[in-house]
């Protein structure tokens, strides 16, 4: 009996001693949960807002703090982003480069001047973070509000009634904690962001003091990547200096050269992308300017037209006392040429020498009127000049024809 005692105390020693070693193991050094512990200590030191270097590859950034929220792309290692907050075992993080939100185009007016320049029209606007795997109206996280007057920077896309914008100023997104090592504080280590709408300077932005205890290494990549924004932030600031001067006077041709080599780059990898968007800006300039041209040619044209028939009334004037009060005077002729009223028989006039004055177009009373009587006669016509643009001349809508001469023109 004892010795069944004794064998009884010594299988509950062993199981008690076998339970208080699998308790001392249960948690081991490298587990995750002792990571984002380590991650979170590590944040602790710092004050936010801090600089992180992401450590794996697809890296989701999300629009909230979870995975329920959808992502808005994503980071790699080397990568690294400026953390502002934390909630959970999530970092709340300014966008990185090339990251988009949505914002209601009903209250966004296009800045005259410079249409890549959004300006919010009313108050409590919502923004919302931006993903290339939804639609505007599926994109439901809301990152800020903006007011009357705030600037907000278009990037040449419109969805479902709304504009693709740069993140504002405010406007933030979310990683997880434990992909990312946090390496020095804001102004320490080199950060590549975006510069703010009012910033003219050619550079972008950079915090270039010595990283605390550790190297500055950019990876090679991101060291291509940042010459090469700088070269598009460069053409950004040559192109708003074009657009400050007179239409008639910009000039956009080394510009976008430059624009379509830095966009055909491999290596440009964002810079390369804000290129194809300049590039279609400037093409919006460049179509301007054509308007432009055209509008002065023709305004021009107008002017001739009308200087001619003047000086043609002139002569008239001084030969026959009374045709001051006509529109026009010449030689009445059919026209094949029709504009939009091609219901309606087109007319021309013709001076001394055969050579057209302009085109006339009967309207109001005349309609009624036989004009076949007045054909190969010297009329007088009382109407309206206006440009004609099919043969980019004058059009005279007139309501009264009045024979002049005494007789026909023998043919």
């Amino acid at each position: 009996m004892q010795s069944h005692t004794r064998f009884v105390n010594l299988f509950i020693l062993v199981c008690l001693t076998g339970l208080s070693s699998a308790g001392f193991a249960a948690e081991p050094v490298d587990s995750p949960e002792r990571a984002v512990l380590n991650a979170e200590t590590e944040v602790n030191e710092l004050s936010f807002p801090y600089v992180a270097e992401i450590t794996g590859d697809n890296v989701n950034v999300r629009s909230g703090p979870g995975t329920n929220y959808y992502h808005c792309g994503k980071l790699n290692a080397g990568d690294r982003v400026k953390v502002v907050a934390s909630k959970y075992s999530w970092s709340h993080i300014v966008p990185p480069v090339g990251s988009f939100s949505w914002i209601s185009k009903q209250y966004v007016s296009i800045e005259p001047n410079n249409p890549v320049v959004g300006i919010v029209a009313g108050d409590s606007v919502r923004v919302y973070a931006g993903s290339d795997f939804l639609k505007p109206m599926h994109s439901t996280t809301m990152q800020l509000e903006l007011n009357k007057g705030d600037k907000v920077e278009l990037m040449g896309e419109e969805q479902d009634d709304y504009y693709k914008i740069v993140p504002p100023s405010g406007a933030y997104l979310w990683v997880l904690t434990e992909y990312t090592k946090p390496i020095g504080a804001v102004g320490e280590v080199e950060v590549i962001v975006r510069p703010k709408l009012e910033e003219t300077e050619a550079e972008v932005e950079t915090e270039t003091v010595a990283e605390v205890n550790t190297p500055s290494v950019v990876p090679a990549m991101a060291s291509v990547e940042s010459k090469k924004l700088k070269e598009y932030y460069a053409l950004a600031d040559q192109i708003k200096a074009e657009q400050a001067k007179p239409l008639a006077e910009q000039n956009y041709a080394e510009i976008k050269k430059a624009l379509v080599a830095l966009a055909a780059d491999n290596e440009a990898g964002k810079a390369g992308r804000y290129a194809e968007f300049a590039i279609k800006q400037v093409e919006r300039s460049e179509l301007a300017q054509a308007v432009d041209k055209e509008v002065r040619l023709q305004d021009s044209q107008l002017q001739d037209v009308n200087e001619q028939i003047e000086r043609a009334r002139a002569a008239e004037l001084a030969q026959v006392p009374g045709l001051g009060e006509f529109t026009a005077v010449g030689q009445f002729e059919p026209s094949k040429i029709y504009g939009s009223e091609e219901s309606v028989k087109h007319y021309r006039l013709l001076d001394d020498s055969g050579q057209t004055i302009c085109y006339v177009l009967p309207e109001g009373p005349a309609l009624d009127v036989d004009l076949s009587q007045f054909l190969g006669r010297k009329v007088g016509l009382m109407g309206t000049i206006e440009p004609h643009p099919q043969t980019k001349g004058a059009l005279v809508r007139f309501t009264e024809i009045t024979i002049i001469d005494t007789k026909p023109e023998q043919k």
